[in-house]
């Protein structure tokens, strides 16, 4: 069956950075556009961070220029450059397929305090 698994969540103090990684299994991500998205604290809906296609890459307005998605194919994976973190980006991220997505894994917490 399919699975994702994050990993590279942790504790940071603000402007800090982390890189998260997701690794598909089940699932060839070649075929498919792969995106990130967080549920914050207190709310039940995931919202969405960022999408990477074959080439393409598009982010939500909040990244502001700080986040940078990319993929490994060969490797099943793709990843989440996250700098300049601040205590608002605080949460669990996940990742998944764009469109029809699959079970959820389990996540990985980002906590963004001093």
């Amino acid at each position: 069956q399919v699975q994702f698994v994050e990993s590279g969540g942790g504790l940071v103090q603000p402007g800090g950075s982390l890189r998260l990684s997701c690794e598909a299994s089940g699932i060839s991500i070649i075929a498919f556009t792969m995106a990130w998205y967080r549920q914050l604290p207190g709310k039940q809906q995931r919202e969405f961070v960022a999408r990477v296609g074959a080439v393409a890459k598009h982010y939500a307005d909040f990244v502001k220029d700080r986040f940078t998605i990319s993929r490994d194919n060969d490797k099943n994976a793709i990843f989440l450059e996250m700098n300049s973190l601040e205590p608002e980006d605080t949460g669990v991220y996940f990742c998944n397929t764009e469109t029809n997505p699959r079970p959820w894994g389990q996540g990985t917490q980002v906590t963004v305090s001093s």
